[in-house]
């Protein structure tokens, strides 16, 4: 269905709305949930190849409108700390779209052919321990995605110094702003040609890049493409975020600040605990956006809306027909994007999306083996495994650390269950109470924690689950107070990076829970 409904966005888009991109090829996620470039560079190129074949053989375009959709294609891509391979990498992409659209698609013209990005830069580097070095992380990261003008990005977001610590106040988003303003404006980076044009070390290492990412691709694309291989390629992933983990663990990859210098002086950024130095949402502003929805819904024409809901409905049975029309008259009648989303749930069903949880290892058997050797005494002495639920709460979509911790549980032998992203606090109690776990761990990172976190305890102990309870993500610490108080056994953040130490955490509660049960 999600491919079904992207072919029709761009099917009536490009009639409809001839200058607007209706999709952005996303590669930003691949990074940041481990992606190494090669894989960055196969993946994205596939999805594209995915979506264009679709719209090719949906019968909704003619063929000569081809060309004009392929050059509506737009990506939004990462760029990582390593700013010399990042820009060879975006060379590498600039190359492989000229070969696909031309090879693929026939398109004659180059202008159709152009690559056409916009670019955050990465979020997944940035640390929680000495925030102020993700100031030049970041300026780093963008240089990647700048320097080579051949493959230079066409716009530039980039993230704020303190996004490990909480929710950037609107002082450091225009931090983040400056930087590219003072790149743009008071550099000469934009004032001469193709800086790396006739560099050896940069043709090298970008054609390495291209050469690897095009038999990664091709090995997708006998696989059946990125959508029907989509198993595969986040047990990939997921291997991938693994190893990066287990090196940053390991100290063989440094990040300074967190595993090397890590001596600092106070940093006058943070005052206190740091509280004052993020965003602080008024709960009254959920509350506001309530009754505003429900006013909304009070002024409108509810049989205008029902009729739209029931064209909808119709539009999505039926494979031949364009859901947009439907969608864009369900619109103008005053129908919610929830209410749009809940038709076609009706229609099309809800997609659970792959953990790649089962095909990461984390390689950490020197480093865990005495956890090991505790759950194996564990589970001989108490007739199983420990048991460990992750869970991944409301709409949140950084899936990272729950895969993460969920890879190195089930290395140091516990029983696992995870289920995937935006699950409701109901489910989450649920699954624990039938799966009987010793220890539930939740995930989050929309900065929603004290809402959902505490509703979920409050239902497992409505169920009659009494195993302790952990939370992961970025929380302030005041909020972790919040939380503890609320009943939660531990909370960890991103400067708790050592994954074995976590785990030996997480045994420590389950054995505490095992002998309290026998």
């Amino acid at each position: 269905p999600s491919r079904r409904l992207i072919v029709d966005t761009i099917a009536y888009t490009v009639r409809e709305v001839p200058k607007w991109n209706p999709i952005n090829v996303c590669s930003y996620h691949l990074q940041e949930a481990g992606a190494t470039p090669v894989q960055e560079l196969a993946y994205a190129l596939a999805t594209a190849i995915g979506v264009l074949d679709a719209v090719r053989d949906s019968g909704k375009v003619e063929p000569h409108e081809l060309p004009a959709v392929v050059g509506r294609i737009s990506f939004f891509v990462n760029a990582g700390i390593r700013f010399v391979e990042e820009t060879c990498k975006m060379r590498a992409f600039t190359r492989l779209w000229d070969r696909i659209t031309a090879e693929r698609y026939g398109v004659e013209d180059p202008k159709l052919r152009r690559f056409r990005y916009g670019v955050q830069v990465n979020s997944l580097g940035l640390t929680e321990e000495q925030p102020e070095n993700n100031v030049p992380r970041i300026v780093l990261e963008a240089l990647g995605v700048i320097l080579s003008r051949h493959a230079r990005a066409r716009a530039i977001q980039l993230p704020a110094w303190n996004e490990a610590l909480g929710l950037p106040r609107p002082w450091d988003q225009q931090w983040s702003l400056r930087v590219q303003q003072i790149l743009a404006y008071e550099t000469d980076l934009l004032e001469y040609g193709d800086l790396f044009d006739g560099s050896p070390v940069v043709e090298q290492k970008t054609t390495e890049l291209a050469d690897a990412a095009w038999a990664e691709l091709e090995d997708v694309l006998d696989m059946g493409g990125a959508f029907e291989a989509v198993d595969e390629l986040k047990a990939r992933l997921v291997a991938s975020q693994a190893e990066r983990v287990r090196r940053i663990e390991t100290g063989e990859l440094t990040v300074v600040g967190v595993n090397s210098f890590t001596g600092t002086e106070p940093s006058p950024l943070l005052a206190g605990d740091g509280a004052a130095s993020i965003l602080k949402v008024d709960p009254a502003v959920e509350a506001e956006l309530r009754a505003d929805v429900q006013a909304w819904r009070a002024r409108r024409d509810q049989q205008a809306v029902t009729r739209a809901l029931d064209e909808l409905r119709r539009a999505a049975d039926d494979e031949s027909v364009n859901v947009m029309p439907a969608t864009v008259a369900l619109a103008h009648a005053g129908g919610t994007t929830g209410e749009w989303a809940a038709a076609l749930r009706e229609v099309f069903g809800e997609y659970r999306a792959p953990t790649g949880v089962s095909g990461g290892v984390g390689h950490r058997g020197t480093e865990m083996a005495a956890t090991i050797s505790r759950a194996r005494a564990m589970a001989e002495r108490s007739g199983g495994p420990p048991r460990l639920l992750v869970a991944k709460p409301g709409l949140d979509g950084h899936s990272n650390g729950a895969e993460q911790i969920a890879v190195a549980a089930r290395d140091a032998g516990f029983e696992v269950v995870y289920q995937g992203i935006r699950l409701t606090p109901a489910q989450i109690a649920a699954a624990a109470r039938d799966e009987d776990v010793d220890v539930v761990g939740i995930s989050i990172l929309s900065g929603s924690h004290l809402e959902l976190v505490p509703e979920v305890v409050d239902r497992l102990r409505a169920a009659g689950v009494d195993a302790p309870v952990v939370v992961g993500g970025i929380i302030p610490p005041e909020d972790a107070e919040v939380l503890k108080g609320k009943g939660v056994a531990a909370v960890y953040t991103p400067k708790d990076y050592e994954l074995t130490h976590i785990v030996d955490d997480l045994l420590a509660l389950a054995e505490q829970h095992r002998v309290g049960a026998a």
